[in-house]
């Protein structure tokens, strides 16, 4: 499984509840630019309409050796591939307030491109205090272990 991208900012941002495995439709230039490694997800998000998934805001760059064939938005909307009962079971937890469908990475699985979506709650900037200052606990006391240990 080769990563491609990762939305970093995600897990500071929200708590993630559950995650979901999906499929993207892509054109040939944007797999090319996407085994590059030449992709984003910041700033992305996904939204539930007519029953369908779309990932929007991602940034795929273009791919240089295409020519004619690529297309021009970098940011178009992009369709992901679900189970219908995921989308239903998605779109009835989105529907409810406080959820929201947010994209964690995008990834090789053997040949073919997937998204990790996840549903998540956003977190409040108390909660965003508190895991700052979690990560600085346990990184000051990793760094007195590896101290004590040398």
């Amino acid at each position: 499984m080769k990563i491609v991208t990762v939305n970093k900012s995600a897990s500071f941002e929200y708590f993630i509840e559950e995650k979901f495995e999906a499929g993207i439709v892509l054109e040939g230039a944007e797999v090319k630019s996407l085994r590059l490694g030449k992709a984003s997800l910041s700033e992305s998000f996904c939204l539930v309409e007519r029953g369908e998934v779309f990932l929007k805001n991602m940034h795929i760059a273009l791919y240089d050796k295409s020519g004619a064939f690529s297309t021009r938005d970098s940011r178009k909307d992009r369709k992901l591939l679900l189970h219908r009962q995921e989308i239903a079971k998605i779109a009835g937890k989105v529907n409810r307030s406080g959820y929201t469908l947010v994209p964690l990475k995008v990834y090789f699985k053997d040949a073919l491109v997937k998204v990790e979506i996840a549903l998540c709650r956003g977190k409040h900037t108390y909660d965003k205090k508190r895991s700052l200052a979690e990560r600085d606990a346990k990184r000051a006391a990793d760094r007195e272990a590896k101290e004590y240990m040398s």
